[in-house]
């Protein structure tokens, strides 16, 4: 096989495995997983179709105004715990803030990469760093290190720039699912608390606010949610109810 067709192979099987990879966090956006699992996810095809020594993934925490990492799949303690970035600030930070990507040829030559000590014990050395972005509003970085200099092309960045905006999406709807999800949580525990603060109130012959106290009491001394603590008077009135001939 001459040397050309062995490139053109090797172009076709990368090309293939990009596409793979785009697909597999398309599918991610309804995939309804919770957020830790869907960014191991992101980071993990990232990390294959780019063939990076490590890919990370930090989301903005908008009232401190930081970058913190949530999901890599580094084994690297030292970069696991990465302090978090100010916004603006190091490679990732200016990033988010600009909301474009940034390439660095070798991070442990550019002042601005804040981490040179991590980046030297990991042999860490290109970095593109692309913003993950939903209808504008920057909400974290998709950050890819090479092991040697490397020279990030314009089809990688778009590729790059393509699973980052993919992933946005996905995080917001896993996002919004959990916040749906809790407000659910919550309207059921305050109705399984009113339930059973009505009960109590009733059997004792007791205002319902000083049922409310007791439930709070016992909840704080048995070192169980007040929600427990409620579903349990209720399955207790419940079963009393069904021996209880009619």
């Amino acid at each position: 096989m001459t040397v050309q067709k062995t490139q053109s192979k090797k172009h076709y099987v990368s090309y293939l495995k990009q596409i793979d990879g785009l697909a597999k966090v398309a599918n991610l956006i309804t995939s309804g997983l919770y957020l830790d699992e869907l960014l191991r996810l992101i980071v993990q095809v990232t990390a294959e179709i780019m063939n990076s020594k490590i890919s990370s993934l930090m989301l903005l925490d908008p009232e401190k105004k930081e970058l913190v990492v949530r999901a890599t799949q580094s084994i690297s303690e030292a970069y696991n715990k990465k302090p978090n970035i100010k916004l603006g600030e190091g490679i990732a930070g200016m990033a988010a803030a600009e909301n474009k990507p940034l390439c660095i040829l070798d991070v442990k030559e550019d002042p601005r990469y804040l981490n040179r000590d991590i980046a030297a014990q990991e042999s860490l050395c290109s970095l593109a760093s692309v913003p993950l972005a939903v209808k504008g509003r920057v909400i974290g970085v998709l950050n890819c290190y090479t092991s040697k200099k490397h020279q990030f092309t314009k089809n990688e960045i778009a590729i790059l720039s393509a699973l980052a905006n993919q992933a946005a999406v996905a995080i917001e709807n896993a996002e919004l699912d959990l916040r749906a999800r809790s407000a659910e949580e919550a309207l059921a525990t305050r109705k399984s608390i009113e339930r059973a603060k009505d009960i109590l109130a009733q059997e004792a012959n007791i205002l319902p606010s000083e049922a409310y106290r007791l439930i709070q009491r016992q909840s704080m001394d048995s070192r169980k949610s007040m929600r427990e603590v409620a579903d349990a008077i209720i399955l207790a009135k419940d079963t009393r109810d069904r021996k209880t001939p009619h």
